[in-house]
Order: structure tokens, then C-alpha cells, then sequence
């Protein structure tokens, strides 16, 4: 584990998405129990993000100030983004790509009955700012 000690706090935050791409007609989805699947998913991420220092080794534990999963369905997938901030002295970016990977393991959970090929694109991380290495992402303005 990173001895973070000696570092300051500072305002962090990460932004992360993925593709859950399925064949399913997702038309369905907009009756009542797609609804409560998409809403179970959201909270599934959001839970998954406050969970991360249990589920990946020598991830330190954080206290967040907000996390905002987005699940919104298009042609033949589910997009999920996930939005983690944080006032602490290590990054967010594990528990934003938490936050998307268990929101998108829902969306299989949910779709396993009507698509059990349906598969997880595309998951990583769009943006990270704040503390020492500054921002960076796919999203960022970078050379990368």
C-alpha cells in the first residue's frame, strides 16, 4: 500500500464510463421493471464506488463526498458514467471505475434473461484531476 501520510489533502475527482452492448430489444426497458433495473444499477454503482477498498487489495479506504452513476440507454446499448469527488490525499479514479464496472454487472444481471451474450465495452477512466500528477484521461487535453 502507498504510504500516503505526508501528502496533503486536496480536491479530487474522476470521471469513468463504459458500454454495456447488447442484442436486446432495449425498448422494454422503459416500462416499470427496466426502469427499476436501470435505477437498481445506478445505486449498484454508487454502492460499488463506497466499497472499492474492500474489493481491490491495497486500495485505500476514502471518504467521498459525492458519487453520480448516469445510466442511459441508446440503440442496442446501455452508456454508464460515473462521477466520484473526493477531498482526500489519494485518488478517485478506482472507485469511478468501480462505480461503472458494478453499475454495468448489474445491467448483465439484469439483461442475463434476454441477452446472456450481452458484454461490458470500453470501461476506463475519461478524466482525473487534482493532486500531484494533475489531470489526465481520455477525456483530458493531453499528449497522452
Amino acid at each position: 500500500m502507498v504510504n500516503v501520510a505526508r501528502k496533503r489533502p486536496t480536491h479530487r475527482q474522476a470521471l469513468a464510463s463504459c458500454v454495456v452492448r447488447t442484442t436486446a430489444d432495449l425498448t422494454g426497458l422503459a416500462n416499470s421493471e427496466g426502469v427499476e433495473a436501470l435505477h437498481s444499477a445506478r445505486l449498484a454503482g454508487i454502492h460499488g464506488a463506497k466499497q472499492t477498498s474492500n474489493l481491490i487489495p491495497l486500495c485505500h479506504p476514502i471518504s467521498l463526498n459525492q458519487v453520480n452513476v448516469e445510466v442511459n440507454v441508446t440503440a442496442g446499448a446501455i452508456e454508464i458514467s460515473a462521477a466520484v469527488d473526493a477531498t482526500q490525499r489519494t485518488g478517485v479514479e478506482m472507485e469511478a471505475l468501480t462505480a461503472c464496472a458494478v453499475a454495468a454487472l448489474a445491467i448483465l444481471n439484469a439483461l442475463s434473461h434476454v441477452d446472456p451474450l450481452a458484454q461490458i465495452d470500453g470501461l476506463g477512466l475519461d478524466l482525473k484531476t487534482g493532486g500531484k500528477s494533475g489531470d489526465w484521461g481520455r477525456l483530458a487535453d493531453t499528449t497522452r
